[in-house]
């Protein structure tokens, strides 16, 4: 990786690299591509809104001093792409033409896949993305400039898969998923179920811009399966889904991604307290559980978000704020880590952190971005949601 990302490196005059655009001795310019409009705007803001925070709170400080021995201010622009992969690339161009250094933690499978191939010919870091696709991270060899933060999609749908197959009982399951790369979910759950007493009983898929799941559930209710297979990427249709079940009398146990599964914003209007059970994976702490109320690390979050995000967003309100503070602090390090303020330099920072804790992250969760062939954080744990609290949940 270091010999692939150096040779695109310009030489200066002095016989040392160039400043690519976007840097100087004092500052750094990131670009976040994400929906801050559409179907996806709360957690896509989010997704802006954590960097916004952890940055702004760096630069309050006195900036971060980067592996060059500069201590550089860092300014970020954010770019909406409406959950579109057209206007993603059409953002991507624009930060080019703004000069911008790194296209760093934006949201989304689609819209990023759509600039992956563009941030690669032109050798500028795409890294750090809140999307569980496992194009962003199992092939980086291919993509140098490309990395993925969360857990994969199959990764989870893995774990999700033995928790159940450990029960050592008969279970039969029914799921729900968006017909993308969201599919990966269901395929990890496949995986990890065969050979088991659990079975899957019903399948649905909807398109990422279907306005109701309602057909659907009316469908996987009518098996009166045990479990409800969520694979919902999108707010308010993971809401709707939970109300339609309980309308037309289906009340199995539940299981939702990380992505989708926040207390304020989808399973209190859910009404997720009318299941049994409600059980997600986890890997950061959540800022609105009473748990954490006295967390140092949730504390800093909760006032540096007060202090520079946007006031549309709020703290608790989706994981994917929490989520992008960790990146902020992930992106520290890589800056930390780089010799010469390059984009090649930053890359070689991004792929060299191994067992790194960033505030957030559950004990026993670090980041760790040497594989070739993984996202930077790839531990879950299956958590229960009861009582407004998440919980390891060891058996089913």
């Amino acid at each position: 990786m270091a010999g692939c990302t150096r040779a695109g490196t310009t030489p200066s005059s002095s016989g040392g690299p160039a400043d690519d655009p976007g840097i100087t001795d004092s500052t750094i310019t990131l670009g976040v591509d994400t929906p801050l409009s559409g179907p996806v705007a709360g957690p896509g803001s989010c997704a802006a809104a954590g960097l916004q925070a952890y940055f702004g709170a760096a630069n309050a400080a006195g900036g971060i001093k980067f592996g060059d021995g500069h201590t550089r201010q860092v300014e970020i622009k954010t770019y909406d792409d409406a959950y579109d992969p057209a206007k993603a690339v059409s953002n991507f161009h624009q930060m080019i033409a703004d000069k911008v250094f790194a296209d760093v933690g934006g949201l989304g499978a689609g819209n990023n896949l759509a600039i992956m191939p563009l941030a690669n010919q032109q050798k500028i870091p795409q890294v750090f993305l809140q999307s569980n696709t496992t194009k962003f991270s199992s092939d980086q060899s291919a993509n140098p400039w490309t990395t993925g933060w969360l857990p994969t999609y199959r990764s989870e749908g893995e774990a999700f898969g033995k928790f159940l197959a450990a029960a050592d009982k008969p279970l039969t399951v029914a799921t729900l998923a968006q017909n993308d790369d969201v599919l990966q979910e269901v395929e990890g759950l496949k995986d990890a179920i065969k050979g088991s007493q659990v079975k899957i009983v019903a399948q649905a898929t909807y398109e990422a811009t279907d306005p109701t799941v309602d057909a659907q559930i009316a469908r996987l209710a009518a098996s009166k399966a045990d479990v409800f297979f969520s694979a919902d990427v999108q707010v308010p249709l993971t809401i709707a889904s939970l109300l339609k079940a309980q309308q037309l009398g289906w009340l199995p146990v539940i299981f939702l991604p990380a992505n989708t599964s926040a207390k304020a914003t989808i399973l209190d209007p859910g009404h997720a307290d009318a299941y049994p059970a409600v059980y997600t994976t986890g890997f950061s702490k959540n800022a609105g559980d009473p748990q954490y109320a006295n967390d140092a690390d949730v504390k800093q979050y909760v006032k540096d978000m007060a202090a520079y995000a946007p006031k549309s967003a709020t703290s608790n309100a989706f994981a994917q704020c929490e989520w992008a503070y960790s990146i902020g602090a992930t992106t520290e390090a890589a800056f930390k880590a780089m010799k010469a303020p390059t984009r090649a330099a930053f890359m070689d920072g991004v792929h060299g952190l191994k067992n790194l804790e960033v505030p957030l992250l559950l004990p026993g969760v670090t980041v760790d971005t040497t594989s070739l062939t993984e996202p930077a954080v790839n531990i879950t744990q299956i958590q229960k949601f009861s009582g407004g609290v998440y919980s390891k949940a060891d058996s089913y």
